[in-house]
């Protein structure tokens, strides 16, 4: 028997801001932020002794490019440096003197080295578990909501042979001696196959077309959620704002553990991978992994946790909670964006809360408030810092115009998408009593 779906609608984005309310996820170690700059520091001094050759000039433009803003897109990108990694700490990569080990300490760098291929390796078969049983997860929810009759069988079948086929492509890739990156480009494109068959399902279009008068009886409800599941607006971009940030972080981290490796082999027999270096090294090994790992495991609790339906009723109440939206605006690199308040009482509260939606390890924006009184002389409420996010309020001592100011005219390349909601709430005002209740 297929789940029973009358009554419900698709998930909406407010729902999900409701649901992942409950699931905060506690920030990344402050490790993430400073071994990342170290690394930085360390490949900075060595492409000044020896300059970048073009295939390193492209891994530096990359672990400085902003990530990806889709959460799956950067799962295939971690996935993708792990292994390149994984390929840089083979033994039969290593430099020649590593390989024979003829002193304490190559021997030692020898161990540390292994030791970080092994943490590497378990985390990249965490990811891939979390990836596949993932997938399914989705996959089996939606057969659930089918006649579970021949048509499902044939859904079934479709994606059997489709997956059969995807793999016959990687191993002919790999067969020709394609690269890492061919590999994972690949994927990826595979990736976006899905998610097009998935759409197509649900319009009854594509390789699904000769199913569409087979159709009737599948829940309406059911073909809306697997076509818009992905739309970019949608609700996966509450699951993007919420957590996104967290794993651009990681993203940028792994392809810098990739970089420094790529530009210690390359140099090792020149610069040697000194005391210092392999600890920032291991450290940074050590701690990706571990945070990768945590957030793996939480994000699976929550997306196992999460409902693809709700009732009509549920979805219509979050809708009519206006005073809980929020307002998403793109910043420009060069420019800001401002609100005004205009404030009539004194004692006033002005609250806010923002935070960046997309952005690469350590990008923020400038923010800051200010007043200006009638005559339009102005003085700073807020003096001016740069942050991911802030919540904030104060208490207006002065009526008049407020103006909130978020500011990216430092950067020279790159947007700011940031979630922002502003309130200005007016002082409470005792009642006067009257006459009677006065002398009571």
């Amino acid at each position: 028997m297929a789940a029973a779906a009358e009554g419900l609608v698709p998930i909406t984005r407010k729902f999900l801001a409701s649901y992942y309310d409950k699931y905060p996820f506690t920030p990344l170690s402050d490790d993430v932020s400073r071994l990342s700059s170290e690394i930085r520091t360390i490949y900075a001094d060595l492409l000044r002794d020896s300059p970048a050759s073009p295939d390193e000039h492209e891994l530096v433009q990359e672990a400085e490019a902003q990530p990806a803003h889709k959460i799956d897109e950067n799962m295939w990108k971690n996935r993708e440096q792990m292994e390149e990694i994984l390929f840089l700490l083979e033994k039969s990569r290593w430099p020649e003197s590593l390989r024979r080990p003829s002193s304490p300490e190559e021997s030692e760098l020898a161990t540390v080295l292994d030791n970080m291929r092994d943490k590497v390796q378990k985390c990249l078969s965490t990811l891939e578990s979390f990836q596949v049983k993932n997938s399914d997860h989705v996959f089996n929810t939606v057969m659930t909501y089918l006649p579970q009759d021949f048509r499902g069988t044939l859904i079934r079948q479709q994606r059997e042979r489709s997956e059969r086929n995807k793999q016959a492509e990687v191993d002919a890739l790999v067969n020709s001696g394609g690269s890492i990156r061919d590999r994972y480009a690949l994927l990826w494109r595979q990736q976006m196959d899905r998610r097009r068959q998935l759409a197509q399902l649900g319009s009854a279009t594509g390789v699904y077309k000769t199913l569409v008068k087979y159709l009737v009886g599948v829940p309406q409800v059911l073909l809306d959620f697997i076509r818009q599941i992905n739309d970019d607006d949608g609700p996966m971009e509450e699951q993007r704002h919420r957590y996104g940030r967290h794993l651009y972080t990681l993203t940028t981290m792994v392809l810098l553990i990739r970089l420094l490796l790529t530009l210690s082999w390359k140099r090792f027999d020149a610069i040697k991978l000194n005391r210092d270096r392999l600890t920032v090294l291991e450290q940074a090994v050590d701690v990706y992994t571990s945070e990768f790992e945590r957030f793996i495991t939480f994000l699976r609790e929550v997306f196992s946790n999460s409902p693809f339906f709700i009732s009509a009723e549920v979805a219509g109440a979050l809708e009519g909670k206006n005073a809980d939206e929020y307002t998403e605006i793109s910043v420009p690199a060069g420019k800001t964006h401002e609100v005004s308040l205009s404030v009539e009482s004194v004692n006033s509260y002005i609250a806010w809360d923002f935070s960046l939606i997309q952005g690469k390890i350590n990008m923020d924006i400038g923010f800051s408030l200010e007043y200006s009184d009638p005559s339009g002389n102005k003085s700073l409420i807020l003096p001016y810092g740069r942050y991911e996010a802030d919540q904030g309020n104060f208490c207006t001592v002065m009526a008049g115009s407020y103006k909130l100011i978020w500011d990216n005219s430092y950067s020279s390349f790159f947007r700011k998408v940031i979630r922002y909601k502003v309130d200005c709430i007016p002082p409470v005002v005792e009642p006067v009593p009257s006459a009677g209740e006065a002398k009571e």
